[in-house]
C-alpha cells in the first residue's frame, strides 16, 4: 500500500508539473470567435464580443491562469486563420467533425446543440426522422443556411434537388426568412431558440424536431487548436473539467439557456 501511495503521489506530481510547464508556455492565448451567432457569440453596442462562447472562453482562461484576448473572425476564414497563427484557438460553436480534424485538432466537447428547422408556424419539416434522412421532405422549398457549416453540409449531401441559399451569417438567413425569400432555415437549436422567442420572430416557430446525426454534425462543439499545440489542448481540457466540476459552467449555461444544459448529450 505504501509503495502504491508513493507511486501515485509521484505520478500526480508529474502531472502537476507537466500542467504547470504547459501553462507557463502559454501565458497569453488569443481566442477567435465569430461575433455573429447570438447568443453564442455576438458584438455589443460598444464593439465588444459577448455571449456564451465568450463567457466560456473567459472562464477557461481564468481557471487555467491564462491571459486571454478575444478576437473576431468571419466564419469562412476561421480555420485558415488558426493555421496561419492569427490566433491560438477557436471557441465559436465549431462542431468536431472528421473533415475538420484532417486539418486541426479539438479539445473535448464543451457544448452540444442539435440542429432544427425554423419556418412559419403550422409548417412541418421532417427532413430527418427515425434515424433516416427523408429525401422528399424539402421538395419545393427554398432553404437558407450559413455556408461552410455542418448544417450546409447536411443539406447539400442529402437534398441535391432543393434550392439551398448560402449566407455569410445566420442573422442574414433569418432576415431573408422574415422577408419571404426563403421558406425555412436550418441552424443550431440554441441559436434559433433565442430568435423564435424574440419579437422579430412573430409567426415563426420550430417546424421540426431537433436532430444531430454524428455523420454530419460531429461529436459536439469543441475548441479548435492547431495539431502541434497538444499542450494547449491539455490546458483547455483540464480547465473545462474544472469549470464543469465547480459549477461555473452551469452558471454560464443558465445565463443563456434556462431550459437546457448544453453539456448534456
Amino acid at each position: 500500500m505504501k509503495n502504491w501511495i508513493k507511486v501515485a503521489t509521484a505520478a500526480a506530481l508529474g502531472v502537476a508539473m507537466s500542467a504547470s510547464a504547459a501553462n507557463a508556455a502559454w501565458e497569453k492565448v488569443v481566442i477567435a470567435t465569430e461575433g455573429a451567432y447570438p447568443p453564442f457569440n455576438e458584438i455589443d453596442a460598444n464593439g465588444k464580443a459577448i455571449g456564451f462562447d465568450v463567457d466560456i472562453a473567459n472562464a477557461l482562461c481564468e481557471s487555467a491562469g491564462l491571459t486571454c484576448e478575444i478576437v473576431t473572425q468571419d466564419w469562412d476564414g476561421m480555420i485558415p486563420g488558426l493555421l496561419a497563427k492569427k490566433y491560438d484557438a477557436i471557441i465559436a460553436q465549431m462542431s468536431i467533425t472528421e473533415e475538420r480534424k484532417r486539418s486541426i485538432d479539438f479539445t473535448n466537447y464543451y457544448s452540444a446543440s442539435p440542429a432544427v428547422f425554423v419556418g412559419k408556424e403550422g409548417m412541418e419539416v421532417n427532413a430527418y426522422a427515425d434515424g433516416e434522412v427523408v429525401e422528399d421532405a424539402l421538395d419545393g422549398m427554398v432553404v437558407g443556411v450559413q455556408r461552410s457549416t455542418t448544417h450546409s453540409s447536411f443539406l447539400e449531401d442529402n437534398f441535391p434537388g432543393v434550392e439551398i441559399r448560402l449566407y455569410d451569417t445566420q442573422d442574414n438567413a433569418l432576415l431573408d426568412l422574415v422577408a419571404g425569400r426563403i421558406d425555412v432555415t436550418l441552424a443550431d437549436s440554441g441559436v434559433l431558440l433565442k430568435w423564435v422567442e424574440s419579437d422579430d420572430a412573430a409567426g415563426y416557430a420550430f417546424v421540426s424536431d431537433a436532430f444531430a446525426p454524428e455523420e454530419w454534425f460531429g461529436a459536439g462543439e469543441g475548441i479548435g487548436i492547431r495539431k502541434e499545440d497538444q499542450d494547449l489542448k491539455e490546458i483547455f481540457n483540464k480547465a473545462l473539467a474544472d469549470i464543469l466540476a465547480d459549477g461555473t459552467y452551469e452558471e454560464i449555461n443558465k445565463k443563456y439557456f434556462t431550459s437546457v444544459n448544453l453539456h448534456s448529450r
